[in-house]
């Protein structure tokens, strides 16, 4: 079985004067990131590979000190691209993204499409996956980038599935089979 992780990043500081992409992670979700390194102990993995993006990056290099294994960034495999994107509550944002996947070729919102996130994400494990041929990787990530890849992985619906995925949470795919192997969803 060749298997991915797929890490979502532990709760932001969230700072409404500021877009997401820019957020660093909150005391709570570097504490949380300490405790998804325990969780993910026993899983045998050899190097976290996180997005640019601060949230993730942050994420990924706590887990990756907590199990004392090499940590690096890659490009492309930051959030769905919305620079500009206004702070809005809850319930619009869900909505926001919930157009977003259901129609992933119209420009919904922010500056690229559902489907060239997917591809951009897509291609990034993918030359991840190349680099590192022998080794159990684990993607440390953002929560619709990671749902679109999975959710077309192994057919599944994508809003239900994002609406899962918490801060943090992990997704253990075979990319053989395209199947999950498990999901954990409660730190």
């Amino acid at each position: 079985m060749t298997k991915l992780i797929l890490i979502r990043h532990a709760n932001p500081a969230i700072d409404e004067r500021k877009p997401a992409h820019e957020w660093p992670l909150s005391d709570v979700g570097r504490e949380r990131s300490r405790l998804l390194g325990e969780r993910l102990r026993d899983l045998g993995l050899d190097r976290v590979i996180a997005s640019e993006e601060m949230k993730a990056a942050e994420t990924g290099q706590i887990v990756a000190e907590i199990l004392g294994i090499p940590f690096e960034t890659a490009p492309g495999l930051h959030e769905h691209v919305r620079p500009k994107a206004n702070w809005m509550g809850r319930e619009q944002f869900e909505a926001q993204v919930a157009a977003l996947l259901n129609r992933p070729d119209e420009l919904v919102m922010g500056a690229e499409t559902a489907d060239e996130a997917h591809e951009r994400f897509s291609s990034a494990v993918q030359t991840a996956l190349e680099r590192y041929p022998h080794q159990t990787l684990a993607i440390a990530t953002h929560g619709t980038v990671m749902t679109l890849y999975i959710a077309r992985l192994v057919g599944i619906e994508p809003v239900a599935f994002w609406k899962s995925i918490g801060m943090p949470a992990f997704t253990i795919v075979d990319l053989e089979r395209g199947e999950i192997v498990t999901s954990m969803n409660d730190l």
